[in-house]
């Protein structure tokens, strides 16, 4: 395909806002790190400084949701909760509504942590990777997200305890050196990590309650992934190359409930044609007007 000067500013701007995401990827899972390090290290050592006492529980957006919940039906607060974690959650709903679950994409330390370890399974298996679990089978792990959803927001709810917090994998990759950390948490977060040599997000596909939420808004973003059929070149790169095996290659806007807006698709490495997956406001009332 020949070039023009329009084609490569167009992969110049996917290429950096992949940049961007990488980064910002990094940051998070970087600040969450360094807050878990002083929270631990301020119980440990009498009057350490260096870093602030921040709880995990209080930049836990899902924790915001279990409470909200729990306000709502019995007007009760669940402990180890707090303020913040309840804004964080009402922050995450709002961007979601915007762009989507762009918490799980782009600032989720566990998903970061998964994505990076991709990148070994990647290499180790080519393109079987991510595509070995049979389409019948996957369809029925992907259910099991909301299930936990449901049992999680209810138990914690009517117990009041952080019920999660024993098999959270989130918790237990920025507590595992500690010892205070249950089995089961370590378990599951080492099981992920495995499982992410052979499927990309495992947790996120089919286990994390908070994506299963979050995914729910895809229904109704208002900014979202659009495919423009009369350019696209049918070559699928961007299904093969999808972490969560969307057929962004036969929708027009992608509403699928796991699109995790990581934007992999309207890459220069996922589609080789500019312009043909992007991200949009509205497109279909945008088309329509410009068409009138």
């Amino acid at each position: 395909m020949k070039e023009t000067g329009f084609e490569p500013k167009s992969s110049a701007r996917r290429r950096q806002m992949f940049n961007i995401r990488l980064a910002t990827q990094i940051f998070f899972f970087s600040l969450v790190s360094y807050l878990a390090l002083g929270k631990n290290l301020s119980e440990r050592i009498p009057g350490w400084e260096f870093l602030p006492n921040v709880s995990l529980h209080s930049i836990c957006p899902f924790g915001g949701v279990v409470t909200l919940y729990s306000l709502i039906t019995d007007g009760s607060y669940i402990q180890r909760i707090h303020a913040s974690s309840v804004i964080l959650a009402g922050l995450a709903v709002i961007l979601s509504i915007l762009f989507g679950p762009v918490l799980c994409g782009w600032i989720c330390p566990l998903g970061s942590l998964q994505d990076w370890t991709s990148n070994l399974g990647r290499r180790l298996m080519g393109k079987r990777y991510n595509h070995l679990i049979p389409a019948q089978l996957d369809k029925i792990l992907r259910q099991l997200r909301y299930g936990l959803l449901a049992w999680v927001i209810y138990v914690t709810a009517t117990s009041g305890m952080l019920v999660f917090e024993s098999i959270d994998p989130y918790y237990a990759l920025f507590n595992f050196w500690t010892g205070e950390v249950a089995i089961g948490g370590l378990v599951i977060l080492g099981t992920t990590l495995v499982l992410s040599l052979f499927v990309a997000r495992p947790w996120c596909k089919y286990a994390c309650p908070y994506g299963a939420l979050l995914g729910i808004f895809n229904k109704i973003r208002i900014f979202t992934i659009h495919r423009q059929t009369s350019s696209c070149i049918s070559c699928n790169r961007c299904n093969r190359d999808c972490p969560m095996n969307i057929a962004v290659a036969t929708a027009g806007n992608v509403r699928d409930a796991q699109c995790i807006s990581c934007l992999e698709c309207t890459s220069d490495r996922s589609c080789q044609v500019p312009e043909t997956v992007t991200i949009e406001l509205l497109p279909e009332a945008f088309n329509k007007a410009r068409n009138t």
